[in-house]
């Protein structure tokens, strides 16, 4: 690459061997050697993709310096370094100094290591606290009463998680490798009764990713704003994060991902269909910076945490099941039903079966030691923070002991994980409504994240809350309802201690599965009531079956049926339901999952309100590994599915991607299938990494529009 001048020096990456006539007597550089394949393995950048230096901040580096003739006394090298487009010293985003023969003092600094024929061996130094992102490397040189400059390359400094001085420093070896440098990993979904999982390819290392991932900070609110302030202040994780959250989705700044909880995704993907984020961002730049449509909760989360991974922050995936979503910040979701049994879409409260979001691993700073640690990021656009869609970060400790008077967003998460839920029944020929019970235990159930270096799920709810029901977790949700309502905490009239007074049910009910639960099947409940009192009891039930999107969106009704029975004193008795395959086929969508309620009246006593959400499972999509996997050696896969319907299936077709295996991703177009035929795929893969990588499958068509699977395979060297 030529320079001022049109004097050669050398790009990291080219060849260094170039020696061209040089002037005599003005010292001149001939070539660099930026020591890639070291450097990077140094500072743990080894991974990533193509021929960029990738450094990590507070950690020295060595350069090879190949000068015309050795440097003279009176003669003089000074480096400067530039990040952003308005770089400036006072900011922190450009520094000037002096190769010397002394040790750097924890700015950015040049020290001659050694010389041997007119090659220096210089190592350079940046602060542990330099902003992150693309700089620029510039030489002046001194000699015999003029001075030259002349750029010598540009390199990437990312945050470093292995130095303590940095504020993303994590001790634990496994757990940077895990939360770091693990490209792939596995999202919880479901409900509290059911929890599945999907995996995920987040793909940091992959080809172009890292550019993306930097480009997402120049696109910014913050960055168009001011962009001189924004680089400054991507020293710090608090910011970046934050800044990440809004720039994921796609409201307010034509960020990475647009949303979509319709059920309906003409225009765009199922979110559903996603195997990983490396697709996502891609096709987000390829656009010309356009959202990607469509995302849900763990898709954000996804991307989110391909980011922080990428950047060099530590970060998993968190799943909260029964998750609350409050408008209002009184940590409390109103859910509401009709008498007859219908779920109402009233009020902008709601509780979801389960909201994913990220934790990032950080110094809080700004507000002491003790919040230290894992902290909230949440890229799904639920409530405008400041005025723009961005959540965090929280620091998880402050969750568990209720400060939600700290920054940032700590009220919304505390209440996404605590609030109380309250049950309303509406009637909408007189317009009236009436609470109907109180539940305080319900919401923030089996917060979730893939285990340290293995498959399983780890339980993290007591990281966020005190147990439920305890003397602690009562105190501290008093005490941040005191911080968000002064007046009303400690008032005797709170909605918790009214419904406390009232006569409790003289009746119980709930349903429970008697069937197979599949997707072409009928769905077989029963309804068990059972009477609480020693006095025969009448009751009028109406119940109603609707499918919906997990946050709770409802789709349409595909059942309902009302009875009445006499109980006698103490006694029980189940009522069936069947749903038939025909009723809920057209629409189902790919969550599979139906809401079943019963509003069960006994004359004089208020409803009993009975609900339960249930999944239905796909047909089994299996993957198999048909030779030994060997770097750089083809390896053939198999697809095997059975059409479990008496019916065709059409418009098939299997995405595949997983980092490591294969390049970018495959889409094959599977032919129809006859009812109850099998199918059989077989394609290849080209693994390009050794060690365990994750093959991510998706399978859709006009029936099932999102069946997943996922196999672990080992890659010989």
């Amino acid at each position: 690459m030529p320079l001022g001048g049109e004097k050669c020096v050398h790009q990291p990456g080219e060849n260094t061997t170039g020696n061209h006539q040089i002037t005599a007597g003005a010292l001149e550089p001939q070539s660099i050697n930026w020591q890639m394949t070291s450097n990077r393995r140094a500072h743990h950048t080894d991974k990533f993709s193509g021929q960029n230096l990738i450094l990590r901040r507070g950690q020295p580096f060595d350069m090879l310096l190949a000068l015309n003739r050795p440097l003279g006394s009176g003669e003089s090298l000074e480096f400067t370094v530039s990040t952003g487009p308005y770089p400036s010293e006072s900011t922190g985003t450009k520094a000037v100094f002096p190769l010397s023969s002394g040790t750097g003092r924890g700015g950015w600094s040049a020290v001659l290591k050694g010389s041997s024929d007119n090659i220096l061996t210089i190592t350079l130094s940046s602060p542990a606290s330099a902003p992150i992102g693309w700089y620029t490397l510039n030489m002046q040189i001194s000699s015999q009463g003029t001075v030259s400059s002349l750029k010598l390359g540009t390199f990437i400094l990312l945050f470093n998680p292995w130095l303590q001085a940095d504020d993303v420093f994590l001790s634990n070896h496994a757990e940077r490798q895990e939360y770091v440098e693990e490209d792939a990993g596995i999202i919880y979904v479901g409900s509290t009764n059911r929890i599945g999982m999907v995996g995920w390819n987040f793909g940091q290392f992959e080809e172009d990713i890292l550019n993306i991932c930097l480009s997402i900070l120049d696109k910014s609110l913050n960055f168009r704003r001011d962009p001189a302030t924004d680089v400054a202040l991507r020293k710090d994780p608090k910011y970046v994060g934050r800044v990440l959250s809004a720039m994921i989705n796609s409201n307010d700044d034509n960020g990475v991902i647009a949303g979509n909880w319709s059920g309906n995704y003409a225009g765009g993907r199922d979110p559903r269909n996603w195997n990983g984020s490396v697709e996502i961002l891609k096709e987000w730049k390829k656009s010309g910076y356009k959202p990607v449509r469509f995302g849900q909760c763990w898709v954000f989360a996804g991307a989110l945490n391909t980011v922080l991974r990428c950047l060099g922050i530590p970060s998993r995936v968190i799943t909260n099941f029964n998750s609350a979503h409050d408008t209002n910040r009184n940590l409390s979701v109103d859910v509401y039903y009709d008498p007859m049994g219908n779920p109402l879409d009233r009020g902008s409260d709601s509780v979801w079966n389960f909201h994913v979001w990220n934790e990032g691993w950080f110094v809080r700073t700004d507000l002491g030691t003790q919040y230290d640690g894992w902290q909230v990021l949440d890229a799904t656009p639920q409530e405008k923070s400041q005025g723009v869609f961005q959540c965090g970060p929280s620091s998880v400790h402050a969750v568990r002991d209720g400060d939600v008077d700290l920054d940032f967003d700590m009220s919304f998460v505390f209440a996404e994980v605590n609030a109380d839920r309250i049950t309303w029944i509406y009637d909408t020929a007189s317009n009236s409504q009436k609470q109907n019970s109180l539940d305080t235990r319900s919401i923030g159930k089996y917060i979730s994240t893939k285990a340290v270096g293995s498959n399983s799920r780890v339980d993290i709810t007591d990281k966020y809350k005190y147990p439920e029901g305890s003397s602690e977790e009562r105190r501290v949700f008093q005490k941040a309802l005191g911080k968000l309502k002064p007046n009303a905490a400690f008032s005797p009239t709170s909605a918790r201690d009214l419904v406390e007074e009232e006569r409790s049910p003289s009746i119980s009910g709930r349903f429970k599965i008697t069937g197979v639960l599949a997707v072409g099947k009928e769905v077989s409940l029963a309804l068990l009531l059972k009477n609480l009192t020693r006095e025969k009891k009448t009751v009028t039930v109406n119940m109603t079956a609707w499918t919906i999107v997990y946050n709770g969106t409802l789709v349409h009704e595909v059942w309902k049926d009302s009875f009445t029975v006499d109980l006698d004193p103490e006694a029980e008795t189940q009522h069936p339901v069947t749903i038939s395959y025909a009723q809920y086929d057209k629409y189902l969508k790919s969550d599979n999952m139906i809401r079943t309620t019963a509003i069960c009246k006994v004359p004089k006593e208020a409803e009993v309100v009975v609900a339960r959400d249930i999944i239905l499972d796909n047909p089994t999509l299996t993957l198999e590994v048909l030779d030994q996997a060997q770097v750089q050696k083809p390896v053939n896969v198999q697809m095997l599915f059975s059409n479990p319907l008496d019916e065709p299936v059409k418009d098939c077709v299997l995405m595949v991607e997983g980092s490591g295996l294969l390049r970018g991703n495959l889409k094959i177009e599977v032919p129809a299938l006859r009812p109850k035929e099998r199918s059989r795929v077989r394609f290849e893969i080209l693994p390009t990494r050794s060690g365990t990588k994750q093959l991510l499958a998706d399978f859709s068509c006009n029936k099932f529009p999102a069946i997943k699977a996922m196999l672990s395979i080992d890659v010989a060297e």
